[in-house]
């Protein structure tokens, strides 16, 4: 069980290394912003800024998933949790096994997308002819962490009869 528990820990860090990469990603965002700012107010241009931003909303987005998940940051029916009494736990487990299934059917393609993108050379439409693959990577990087990030959960509630999610509980006063 301290092998598991120090496991658990492992995958925390994960998740938190995932929001630091998107945290990174959306300083990307706005250095980019500044620079095709800079650029235009030189009489200069920048041609694909605004794809290169695009790649890194995308990126940002999908690396934030599992930690935004841990952090309570996702939607949840607290509501309907709290009122199934007795169910809580059956309801959780269920909800938790539909979010592991979604989560690595959409790791899976994600992946497969990736794959096929670097296979063909596929490259993007815009000015900056990048291969597609290399944004890519950020979405399928952060949909695998997603997809470990419920099964981790679906486990740690099996096994330990509790999950990971933190709620942020905002206080009224």
């Amino acid at each position: 069980m301290k092998a598991y528990r120090q496991f658990c820990r492992f995958l925390d860090g994960l998740y938190t290394a995932g929001g630091v990469l998107a945290a990174l990603f959306l300083i990307a965002i706005l250095l980019l912003i500044l620079v095709q700012m800079m650029a235009r107010w030189t009489g200069q241009v920048f041609s694909g800024a605004p794809d290169y931003a695009g790649y890194c909303m995308a990126a940002a987005s999908f690396l934030a998933f599992a930690h935004a998940l841990n952090r309570g940051a996702h939607i949840r029916v607290s509501l309907l949790l709290n009122a199934a009494g007795r169910f809580r736990y059956a309801l959780e487990v269920w909800c938790f096994a539909v979010g592991s299934a979604a989560a690595c059917y959409l790791a899976y393609y994600a992946v497969k997308a990736t794959s096929w993108s670097h296979k063909f050379h596929d490259i993007s439409q815009g000015q900056d002819a990048t291969p597609l693959w290399i944004p890519q990577l950020g979405m399928s990087i952060g949909a695998v962490l997603l997809a470990i990030c419920f099964c981790d959960n679906l486990l740690r509630l099996i096994i330990l009869k509790t999950h990971a999610i933190v709620a942020d509980v905002v206080s009224h006063h």
